[in-house]
Order: structure tokens, then sequence, then C-alpha cells
């Protein structure tokens, strides 16, 4: 088994982080607002397409892509969320989007390689990418040196490669980033066509996602399910329950800004 993980600073994390907490405001103006956020950044612009039910300040906007990314330019559209899509919420939850996903319960080198780069992030927080195997570890860790590096991931495993192209500095003034790019890193092999990111929690994306994922981990079975728009149950309980086991998850976290950050596991 191979696995990678990206850190909060990854460019795709970064815009990741920005979607989130645009949904987070817009959880903080209405208790079920309707939204879906991408964003693309790279080389001092931000550009951000939102559809949405609830109206984002732009100067909100901007403060929130200034604290997450910096001083960088933000071009920004905002328009309705389409009427007929609106209409599936009217007087009930209901199923956002057709779907399939699946849950699958983490391995042990799953859970070393989240270990692993939360704690070279803890004392390197900017831009890296990590790979585990059973034998080597690979570490990509920008603003750091090498030789610093190379005794920690010794104590990791007896193989290992250490910025193999040399010291580097990252960020989105390197490389562009764009919305659930990294959802490899995000869940595990838990991963389907749906984007956790930037989407309110009606979203089966967003929901049926993180249920699946948290039963397969309660379980220790694959859980595998299907959904169309408009559905009223998944999984033999109502729609409204799992948006509100879903709702749970991410205030414990802390939010959308903060599941953006390392995504499900």
């Amino acid at each position: 088994m191979v696995i990678e993980k990206v850190n909060p600073c990854h460019p795709d994390k970064v815009a990741d982080r920005i979607a989130g907490a645009l949904v987070d405001l817009a959880y903080i103006k209405d208790n079920n607002p309707k939204i879906a956020v991408e964003v693309l950044i790279g080389h001092g612009v931000c550009h951000i397409i939102t559809e949405t039910s609830i109206n984002l300040p732009i100067d909100e906007v901007k403060a929130i892509v200034g604290r997450i990314a910096g001083n960088v330019e933000v071009d920004y559209v905002e328009v309705p969320q389409d009427v007929e899509l609106a209409k599936n919420q009217n007087e009930k939850v209901r199923c956002g989007d057709n779907g399939i996903f699946k849950g699958v319960p983490l391995t042990s080198l799953e859970k070393e390689m989240s270990e692993i780069a939360r704690e070279i992030y803890s004392k390197y927080p900017s831009d890296g990418k990590y790979i585990l195997t059973d034998e080597q570890l690979i570490i990509c860790q920008s603003n750091a040196k090498t030789d610093d590096l190379l005794p920690y991931a010794l104590t990791k495993r007896g193989s290992v490669a250490v910025n193999p192209l040399g010291d580097w500095t990252g960020g989105t003034d390197v490389d562009t980033g764009a919305t659930n790019r990294k959802l490899g890193s995000d869940m595990a092999q838990s991963v389907t066509g749906g984007g956790l990111h930037g989407k309110d929690l009606s979203k089966a994306d967003v929901s049926v996602n993180i249920y699946a994922f948290l039963k397969a981990q309660e379980t220790g079975e694959v859980v595998e399910l299907s959904c169309a728009i408009g559905d009223e149950n998944v999984d033999g309980k109502p729609y409204s329950e799992i948006v509100e086991e879903a709702r749970q998850y991410i205030n414990s976290i802390g939010g959308f800004e903060k599941f953006a950050e390392w995504g499900l596991y």
C-alpha cells in the first residue's frame, strides 16, 4: 500500500480552506444556507465562484482570503443557486445531488501517515506533501532544511527520501491550487467522485461521504451507498438524520475550514 498526505498549506488545501471558510461564513448568516464554492488560486490571484442562497459581502470574502492566503488579488463571482435545485429543499431536507459513496476503515499505515504529516506540519507550517509505504517514507517539505528533516525521517523508516530536488519554498507563488483536488489525501481509500469541500450540508458529497466514512470506522466494514437528488432516505434512514450527523461532526472539529485542513483523517 502507498499513502500520500498533503498538509494545510499545500496550494490545493489553501483553496479548500478558503472554500470551507466561505461556507462557515454562510452558516453564520443562516442556519441552513445553500452554497457551493469553487476556488482557483495561484501566482497572486484567487478566483472564486460561489452559487449561494446567502449573499457574502465582498469585504468579508477578501478578509477570509487574506487571512488564509496572504496578499493576493481576489476575483469574486457570486450568483444565486439554481431555482430548480433550490426547490428540491423546499419544506423538507432531501438529498442534494446524485452520487455514489464509499466508506473504508483506515489501515494502520494510513493512520501512521496522518500522524507523521501532522508532526512535520507542527514544526514546519508551510507547503508540504508526504508519501508512506511499508518500506519507505518520502518527505517533500518547503522552507525546511533537508539535513534537519533527515534524522526525523530515519526514525520512521530505514529507507527515506527527503526533498529529493533540494530545499524549496513552495506555496501558491510556485503552484496553483483548486478545490477538491486532493481527495485521496483527505479520504484515503474512501475516495469516490464527490468532492468534500466548499458545499453546504444538504449536498450528499459532504454529508453522505462523512456518514459513510464514520460508519466504516465504527463497524470495521466497507460501506457503499448511492443516492439520487431528491431522495428522502439513504441507507434506510431519513436524509435529514444523515445531515444532522454530518453537522455534529463538522461542529465537533471546528467548522468547514478546519474540516478542509486535513479532510477525514
